[in-house]
C-alpha cells in the first residue's frame, strides 16, 4: 500500500511531463489517454523519450520496456510507482505474496514427485484433486504423473494433470497460512488461479479443464508455436508475411511467442535468424491461443455454461485482457481464452504496480516463469520464488519457501 500511495502522489507530475514531451515528438497535442503507438513515435523517438526520462528522473524504466505501457497515462502510472519505491519509507515486515500459475509446457513425467513422497500436506491435497478429476479422466491423475507416463504430454492429459499439481501446491501453501494478495495464471494456469480466487469451485474447475483438454486433443495436429527473442512489434512484423501465424503470448520484454501454421512458423524462424533474433519451436502439436483452436470453442462453451463462475474473492489478473478482472468468470470468458493471445507481461506489470507484493510465487511443477517474473519486476522488484523447482524438490525445499513467506509452524506472529 505504501508503494501505491507514493505512486499516486507522483502520477500527476509524470503525466503532465510526459504529455508535453510526447506532444513535442509527435508535433501535435497528445491526450493523456492516447495510445503511444498512435502518437507517431518510431523506435528512434521512443528510445529518445527513454533517454529524456532517465535524464530528468533517473533510472526508472529499461529501454526495452517502453512498449509495455500502451497509453501515456499507464506509462506515467508505472514511472510514479517506481519513483515511490525509491523513496525512504518505514520498514514493512508483513509478507504480501502473489501467486502466478504456469501454463501448458511446464508439465513433465514425475511432476513434484519428491513432494508427493516427502510432504504429507501436498500428498493429501493431490489425492483430493485426483478424486475430483477421476470421473472425467477415468484414471488416476496421480498414477499418470508419478508413473513416468510419456502420455502426460498429450493435451487431454497434460492440462488436467497440470491443474491437479498446481492446485495441490497452492492448497499446500494456503493450508500453511500463506494468503495471496492477488493471483494470475498463464494459459491453462488460469483455472488453478480462478479456483484459488474462489471464482470457480474445485469441482467445476476440474470438469472444465478436463473437457478443455479433450476438445483440444480432437483437433488436427497441424499447428505449432515458436518462442522468440523478439519484441511484439518485431514479431508482428514478421508474422504479417504469414496469414496463418499470429502472436500467441507476450511473456516479457523480447519474449514473444508466435502461434499458427507450422510451415509458416518455420519460414519465420529463418527470417528471424537472418535478423540475428533467436527462436525455437516449442514441443507442442497444436497452435494454442490462436484461431486454429476455434473448432474447440462451441463444444467447450456448451459444457462451460453448466459451471457458473462467480466474482473472484481474491484479485484475479486476467492474461486474456492483461488486467484485473472483477466480473464473474463464466463460459464466455473461458471460451474466449482458448483462442486469445496470452497477455502475461501486461497482466504481471499491472499486478505488481497495483499490489506492490513483497514476493511473487510461481506455482507449478518447475521454475518456468520465475526468470520472466524477475525480468519484469526488475532489480528493485519483489523476491521471486518457485514453490517447486522440479521433480526432486522435497519437504525441506518446501519448508524453505514457507520460511521465506513467513508461513508454516515457525511463522512469526506479526
Amino acid at each position: 500500500m505504501i508503494h501505491v500511495l507514493g505512486g499516486e502522489r507522483h502520477e500527476r507530475e509524470f503525466l503532465g511531463w510526459l504529455t508535453e514531451r510526447i506532444s513535442d515528438y509527435a508535433r501535435r497535442e497528445v491526450g493523456r489517454d492516447a495510445l503511444l503507438v498512435e502518437c507517431g513515435l518510431d523506435s528512434v523517438a521512443l528510445l529518445s523519450l527513454y533517454g529524456d526520462i532517465e535524464a530528468e528522473f533517473g533510472s526508472l524504466i529499461g529501454p526495452e520496456d517502453m512498449w509495455m505501457y500502451p497509453t501515456v497515462r499507464e506509462l506515467a502510472r508505472h514511472l510514479a510507482v517506481r519513483r515511490a519505491r525509491g523513496e525512504p519509507r518505514p520498514v514493512r515486515t508483513a509478507v504480501r505474496p502473489v501467486f502466478v500459475f504456469s501454463g501448458q509446457g511446464s508439465q513433465h513425467p514425475g511432476m513434484a514427485g519428491g513432494l508427493y513422497r516427502h510432504s504429507t500436506p501436498y500428498r493429501s491435497s493431490l489425492t483430493w484433486v485426483d478424486e475430483v478429476l477421476w470421473p472425467y479422466l477415468g484414471r488416476s491423475v496421480t498414477e499418470l504423473i508419478l508413473g513416468q507416463d510419456p502420455g502426460i504430454d498429450r493435451t487431454a492429459l497434460s492440462q488436467p494433470a497440470l491443474f491437479a499439481v498446481e492446485y495441490a501446491l497452492a492448497r499446500t501453501l494456503l493450508d500453511a497460512g500463506v494468503r495471496p494478495v492477488a493471483v494470475l495464471g498463464h494459459g491453462v494456469g488460469e483455472f488453478a488461479a480462478a479456483t484459488v480466487a474462489e471464482a470457480l469451485t474445485l469441482g467445476h474447475a476440474a470438469r472444465l479443464v478436463a473437457l478443455r483438454g479433450a476438445f483440444m486433443q480432437r483437433l488436427p495436429d497441424s499447428g505449432g508455436m515458436l518462442a522468440t527473442c523478439a519484441d511484439p512489434y518485431e514479431a508482428a512484423e514478421v508474422a504479417a508475411w504469414e496469414p496463418g501465424v499470429s502472436i500467441g503470448a507476450v511473456n516479457a520484454a523480447r519474449a514473444t511467442v508466435l502461434t499458427g501454421d507450422l510451415e509458416g512458423l518455420t519460414r519465420i524462424r529463418g527470417r528471424l535468424a537472418d535478423a540475428g533474433i533467436s527462436s525455437r519451436l516449442l514441443p507442442v502439436a497444436h497452435a494454442f491461443h490462436s484461431p486454429y483452436m476455434a473448432d474447440a470453442v462451441p463444444g467447450f462453451t456448451a459444457a462451460a455454461r453448466r459451471a457458473p463462475g462467480t466474482r473472484p474473492r481474491v484479485p484475479f489478473y486476467s492474461t486474456v485482457y492483461g488486467r484485473q478482472l472483477a466480473e464473474p468468470l463464466g463460459a464466455a470468458y473461458w471460451a474466449r481464452q482458448i483462442t486469445s493471445p496470452v497477455r502475461f507481461a501486461e497482466a504481471v506489470r499491472r499486478m505488481l504496480d497495483r499490489h506492490a507484493p513483497t514476493h511473487v510465487v510461481e506455482v507449478g511443477p518447475r521454475a518456468v516463469l520465475t526468470p520472466l517474473l524477475r525480468r519484469i519486476g526488475g532489480a528493485d522488484g519483489p523476491r521471486c520464488l518457485a514453490v517447486c523447482q522440479g521433480p526432486d524438490s522435497d519437504a525441506v525445499d518446501l519448508a524453505g519457501v514457507l520460511s521465506a513467506l513467513d508461513a508454516g509452524p515457525l511463522a512469526e506472529d506479526v
